[in-house]
């Protein structure tokens, strides 16, 4: 379980910061130039770039590994279904099978309340409302949980793709 913070550990910057439940820095996203915001960066701990989330069209985005574009590995859509109301976004595989579908998100992103789903539809995901440990008191959206379910999913894919969320369903 990973608690994310919606705040760069940077000052004047957009960004998440992700902690392990001991309190250890895990991931971060700083987003330095206001100029390119369809591009994020999912870095480690210490400041590696491990995954990109680029923004190719109006709702699809492309993730790949490191910072310079390169090896594609999943591209995403926004669901505008309405008759799928449930489903927030697909992630489909690159390569030869580029339509085939890898991962589904469903839920309410801006409440923190989604599941990742892989294409045989096992959870491998939940994004939740964090809570303080005595009374319950949530800490509202900034502040939140990423429980991730190996061995279905690596952690770094699920954080980059709430990231993904985060930019189809921006909440300022």
């Amino acid at each position: 379980m990973l608690t994310v913070w919606k705040k760069s550990l940077l000052p004047n910057c957009n960004g998440f910061t992700v902690f392990d439940c001991q309190g250890n820095l895990v991931f971060r996203v700083d987003n330095y130039t206001a100029a390119n915001k369809d591009q994020i960066i999912l870095m480690d701990a210490a400041g590696r770039s491990l995954l990109t989330i680029a923004r190719k069209q109006r709702l699809r985005w492309v993730l790949f590994e490191g910072e310079e574009y390169g090896k594609v590995l999943f591209t995403g859509r926004k669901q505008v279904n309405i008759l799928n109301s449930k489903c927030l976004a697909q992630l489909y595989s690159a390569g030869k099978k580029m339509k085939e579908l890898a991962y589904e998100m469903e839920g309410s992103y801006t409440q923190r309340c989604c599941t990742f789903y892989d294409k045989n539809r096992t959870k491998v995901a939940d994004i939740k409302p964090k809570e303080a440990a005595e009374g319950g008191v949530a800490f509202g959206t900034d502040i939140f949980r990423l429980i991730v379910h190996p061995p279905h999913i690596d952690t770094t894919l699920a954080m980059a793709f709430l990231i993904l969320l985060d930019h189809m369903f921006p909440s300022r």
